[in-house]
């Protein structure tokens, strides 16, 4: 899952972008709302979550989330401010924000909010998903295979998660960059394909055929 920060304190942003690394997301930060907008409209679609504070230079969040919205861009928004009276609420959601936490906030209910708003749009409705015998919760951080739990790094667990959202497709190299790494991922490395040899080895059974799909020169996927 991608997730960009517009967030004009830098500190605060580099420690979402930090601790949201930490639990797997690929995080790109952004620190004022004219840049923010060119981002997201540029790569509408790449982005799975907005993190939006409200007050930011150039264009504030308000105006940022009503102009997104206008646009047709349908990206859950979590709304980050100071304020917390009932009108500032009630301004936030009428923008189009999907979410509103006042700061300052507990790094652990931020998580259950972001948790709350992947899960919402139809295709991630189900709070497990399932191939065949492979289940993800991606609430629970949890993975198995039958009744065998299996252990997966944060970033693992994201690029599984990605495959088992579009089970029986493959996916390019970029697409999974653009969805499990940060804007700093070098395109032309082979991370993608170090990770992937990773979750076989903790994923597939001897003897038995991969539950991974490569198609060379195109991408991986998981086998329906």
């Amino acid at each position: 899952m991608r997730i960009i920060v517009v967030e004009d304190a830098v500190k605060l942003a580099l420690a979402l972008k930090r601790g949201l690394e930490g639990e797997g997301y690929a995080v790109d930060t952004v620190h004022d709302g004219v840049t923010a907008r060119k981002r997201i409209l540029a790569r509408d679609g790449q982005y799975d979550l907005l993190i939006l504070d409200v007050m930011l230079p150039g264009l504030d969040g308000l105006s940022l989330c009503r102009d997104l919205r206008a646009k047709g861009v349908t990206v859950p928004v979590l709304m980050l401010t100071a304020r917390d009276t009932t009108g500032d609420k009630v301004a936030g959601l009428d923008s189009g924000a999907d979410d509103y936490l006042v700061k300052p906030f507990a790094f652990a209910e931020l998580l259950a909010r972001i948790r709350t708003l992947l899960r919402r749009p139809p295709q991630t409705l189900a709070t497990e998903l399932r191939v065949g015998d492979l289940a993800l919760d991606p609430a629970a951080r949890t993975v198995r295979r039958g009744d065998q739990p299996i252990e997966l790094t944060s970033k693992e667990f994201a690029l599984l998660e990605l495959f088992m959202r579009s089970p029986g497709e493959v996916l390019s190299r970029d697409t999974i960059l653009d969805h499990a790494w940060d804007e700093d991922a070098d395109a032309f490395s082979n991370v993608v394909d170090v990770y992937v040899r990773r979750l076989r080895k903790k994923i597939d059974r001897a003897g038995e055929p991969s539950r991974f799909q490569t198609v060379r020169g195109v991408g991986y996927g998981i086998r329906a």
